[in-house]
């Protein structure tokens, strides 16, 4: 299985390769006008750099010696990817390009000049940032595919199902973003990365990777969701679920446990906001501070000034409804295949667990939060229980004993049948698209999906999510269902005609995503 995994990550990265080498030979004969980073071109970047930063060594002062291969690098750098490339060499020069979080562009810089230095008087000094680009976020997506098999195997307990929805993200409809100088692969790298640790109780690690998610995309800090959602749980636990069975002097002692795993679960969650909202405090010190009341911009002077907001509704029109026009239904026909199975993949998770997803998980049954331990039992208190009520049972240990060796004679004599009702009632909510660890990453896409749907630019919502799992995971389950063959047929058929037509058109300036 491993050997096949990796063939299938080989391949997915040398056709979308093969893909982004056709379109840079016919580049030149479907480029259209529709480019809206033209003031930001490769001969201004140059220019402008130079003239900001005279003494600016890393801008070479001879021509490279391939200078071919170096345009066609620098030509397919589109999109967000011209942003990335500048502020990896310029910095962040304009207010517009707070807009794009800085991990990608500090990134591309480190190894544009470690790695892929000795490029740079072969194919020029912006082709090698371009390159830097395109290695990084191969290399990330590689990862970030070993990290969702991971966290699919913990969540669905079936690795003939992880596998499947792993080789559904090597090629997910939004896969030219994925070797594009674009954020999608570091995030998905940090953010799977992070889950797969959370899942897998180390704490410590899932908070910094989660972190670092939100430093390469805006919406990594809703990654804090998954601590707040753990909290609540552990601290229900502890509280209402216990309370009546320890005696008075335990029970106390819990609660104040319960407060600490709750002021806990609010500072991990305030760490994944950590490296956005820095971001933030560097755009409003480079921006405001210093500036004679005629320059100063109108988000300095909000009583919260957000830049992150102001540049997103000002320049690109994000606001809530803001999208809804009729000149737009073209984008929402473009963005229904992703927002259809985000939506069925919610729905029908909510038809097989109906209570688990009314009640937010809190009328689960006991056997359930035990399968899902690390994110519904409270472990701290479990440990400081066990040394404070030491003395409390010792006067119960021989009743306890010989009851204990009752039930173990009667679960002898009753192991088969026991197995048998087992493995038929509990099961299957254990496992499986029905199992309760998916329920904060469902809650986790619903939000995300009405954000893509109401306030963002919706065409955007093909790449905004496909790293989320759950689509992935549901998608695998539609294939090992009886009408498996159809469903497989249509959700490939929707992954291969948006990997060619859309990198197609995003090569070419062309609105596709």
């Amino acid at each position: 299985m491993l050997k096949h995994y990796t063939r299938v990550l080989v391949a997915s990265r040398t056709i979308e390769a093969f893909l982004l080498l056709l379109l840079l030979l016919l580049l030149p004969l479907l480029q259209s006008g529709a480019d809206t980073s033209l003031f930001i071109s490769p001969s201004k970047l140059i220019k402008e750099a130079a003239h900001a930063r005279p003494d600016n060594a890393e801008i070479p002062k001879f021509p490279p010696i391939s200078p071919s291969i170096g345009s066609a690098i620098e030509s397919s750098i589109v999109w967000d990817g011209v942003y990335f490339a500048r502020i990896a060499q310029c910095g962040y020069e304009y207010e517009q390009t707070f807009a794009f979080l800085p991990l990608l562009p500090i990134l591309m810089y480190l190894v544009a000049h470690t790695v892929l230095a000795p490029l740079v008087p072969v194919i020029g000094y912006r082709a090698v940032l371009g390159l830097s680009g395109y290695v990084i976020n191969n290399v990330a997506f590689v990862f970030a595919a070993v990290y969702l098999y991971r966290l699919s195997a913990i969540v669905l307990k079936d690795r003939k199902a992880s596998l499947l929805a792993t080789i559904l993200f090597c090629f997910n409809p939004a896969s030219i973003f994925y070797s594009s100088v674009y954020s999608e692969s570091l995030y998905s790298l940090f953010s799977f990365g992070g889950l797969y640790y959370l899942l897998s109780g180390s704490s410590t690690a899932a908070v910094l990777l989660l972190a670092v998610s939100g430093s390469a995309r805006s919406n990594g800090v809703l990654n804090a969701g998954y601590f707040c959602f753990q909290a609540m749980h552990q601290a229900y636990d502890a509280i209402l679920r216990k309370k009546h069975a320890w005696p008075q002097s335990i029970s106390a002692n819990m609660l104040m446990l319960a407060v600490q795993v709750l002021i806990t679960g609010v500072v991990r969650a305030m760490c994944i906001f950590v490296p956005f909202i820095a971001f933030q405090l560097y755009g409003y010190y480079n921006l405001c501070l210093g500036r004679s009341p005629d320059e100063i911009r109108p988000w300095c002077k909000a009583r919260i000034p957000f830049l992150y907001d102001f540049i997103q509704s000002h320049y690109w029109g994000v606001g809530f409804l803001r999208y809804f026009e009729l000149k737009q239904l073209p984008n929402f026909l473009l963005a229904s295949p992703i927002l259809s199975l985000a939506l069925c993949s919610i729905v029908h998770y909510a038809k097989l667990r109906p209570e688990l997803v009314f009640s937010l998980g809190f009328r689960a049954s006991n056997e359930e939060k035990d399968a899902a331990s690390v994110l519904y039992l409270l472990e701290p208190v479990r440990a400081a229980n066990n040394a404070q009520s030491l003395e409390f049972f010792s006067s119960k240990v021989q009743l306890e004993d010989s009851t204990i060796r009752q039930r173990k004679h009667r679960s002898k004599v009753d192991t088969d049948s026991l197995r048998h009702s087992r493995d038929e009632q509990v099961t299957p909510a254990k496992q499986g698209y029905s199992s309760i660890l998916l329920l904060p990453f469902i809650l986790h896409l619903g939000f995300m999906a009405a954000t893509a749907f109401f306030v963002m630019h919706v065409q955007v919502a093909t790449r905004f999510l496909s790293s989320s799992p759950p689509l992935y995971w549901f998608s695998s389950y539609l294939m090992h269902s009886r009408s498996g063959c159809k469903w497989g047929r249509l959700v490939w058929a929707y992954c291969a005609a948006y990997i060619l037509i859309g990198s197609l058109l995003f090569s070419n300036f062309y609105p596709f995503t």
